[in-house]
């Protein structure tokens, strides 16, 4: 297959699989190659056009008979703080984030696999290698970024103990949360919920209007954290539309 870059990207459509949110269902993908001195202006466009980054490929729901996969994007500007919200960033005000390179590391491959075994036991990811999980941070052509969470450890020059880390690609008009993960043993701190509102916050401090995250899947359990986090865009047949979703109850 080749991946050279093109003024005009080539398109593949995926085989069907199972999906991974909705049982009933078959999926199949729309993707491209993310390769070149394009290749930022090319995420930058796709991802604005409902596709999301995996390595060097932007892929997209191409599903015959489905449509629930809808992409979501947070207005940072006028991102809300409900009562719900405020407790979540009040938990883990002892939290240090620091913005890394996309440069992966023995101490994050750690608790990337923790957060596997404990969640994704029977997901694609689950015999990832360190190398794997190498690949995944490294295998970029665009500004990517890793945002490490720690413990504060309350001594000068020590870093605490890590306990989420977020892999997010800089774009033009905003973040894009590519994939995040945490240690499961603190769940009372809804670890990522607020590696969330940490990227608002950052958006609204670059002076980037949107936080992108990924599909919300309508009739899967596991998506419904998404909607907690206002006012949200939907990508829709007429473009963004602001969307009114119901808060899901805790």
């Amino acid at each position: 297959m080749n991946t050279q870059a093109t003024h005009s990207p080539q398109f593949y459509l995926t085989a069907p699989a199972q999906c991974p949110y909705l049982e009933a269902e078959r999926e199949r993908k729309v993707f491209t190659h993310l390769v070149g001195p394009r290749a930022s202006e090319m995420n930058d466009l796709l991802t604005q056009g409902g596709f999301r980054r995996s390595q060097n490929i932007a892929y997209r729901p191409a599903c015959e008979n489905c449509r629930a996969c809808v992409s979501v994007r947070i207005v940072a500007g006028a991102f809300e703080k409900p009562r719900s919200l405020r407790r979540i960033m009040s938990r883990n005000s002892d939290l240090a984030a620091t913005e890394r390179p996309a440069i992966a590391t023995t101490e994050q491959y750690d608790l990337f696999r923790t957060y596997l075994d404990s969640r994704h036991q029977r997901g694609g990811m689950a015999d990832m290698t360190i190398d794997d999980y190498a690949v995944m941070v490294e295998e970029t052509h665009v500004e990517t970024r890793l945002f490490e969470y720690r413990v504060a450890s309350g001594r000068i020059g020590e870093e605490g103990e890590l306990v989420a880390v977020a892999l997010s690609d800089i774009l033009v008009d905003g973040l894009s949360m590519v994939y995040s993960f945490f240690n499961p043993a603190y769940v009372k701190r809804s670890l990522g919920s607020y590696m969330i509102i940490d990227h608002v916050a950052r958006a609204q401090h670059l002076g980037l209007p949107y936080v992108y995250l990924g599909y919300w899947v309508k009739g899967s359990q596991k998506m419904d954290y998404k909607k907690r986090f206002q006012p949200q865009e939907h990508l829709t047949g007429k473009g963004w539309e602001r969307a009114e979703v119901e808060e899901p109850v805790e």
